[in-house]
């Protein structure tokens, strides 16, 4: 299959879409988002880097299946589809942190961040930035929140600038 998920799960695909995209979008910035559905992220992050992007986000869902054992059918239409939120935070955790490692360009953590300590883990991990989804259908000021949390930890902990804390966990 050419296309969709293709592309996230199958590097020379990726190189091949990137350089299209990018011979025509120059001026713009070229965020990569990232599947975790592959081997090695550290690839996928790497061949965006090499072929222009800006930077990367992740990560995309991960592919899961549930099956209903009374009916003994999947209870997702397609059989297999995207698990999201606060489950994969620490698959996403671990994988900003493989990339941080590997690739020079700002990272956008992103998988189930719920709380400003969610955040932060993405962010000692390695991530430049967060972004956060599922938190904003249980309470659209989960945002503001995560905010007014990291600012009070960053005053407790005497860090006077955000940039201070990332890639910043202790081996």
């Amino acid at each position: 299959k050419q296309g969709g998920i293709s592309f996230g799960v199958d590097f020379l695909q990726l190189r091949k879409l990137l350089m299209a995209v990018r011979s025509v979008v120059k001026k713009k910035t070229l965020i990569v988002k990232l599947s975790p559905n592959v081997t090695d992220i550290r690839i996928f992050a790497r061949t965006a880097e090499d072929e222009g992007a800006d930077a990367v986000s992740m990560i995309n869902t991960v592919m899961a299946m549930s099956i209903n054992v009374k009916t003994r059918k999947s209870r997702i239409a397609g059989m297999i589809g995207g698990l999201s939120g606060p489950a994969i935070r620490p698959v996403a955790v671990r994988m900003v942190w493989e990339v941080h490692n590997a690739v020079k360009i700002p990272i956008i953590g992103m998988g189930g961040i719920m709380t400003y300590e969610d955040a932060l883990e993405f962010i000692l991990a390695g991530a430049t930035s967060v972004a956060v989804g599922t938190a904003n259908f249980i309470d659209p000021i989960s945002s503001l929140n995560i905010i007014n949390g990291m600012r009070e930890y960053m005053s407790i902990n005497n860090v006077a600038d955000i940039h201070d804390l990332i890639g910043g966990v202790n081996e």
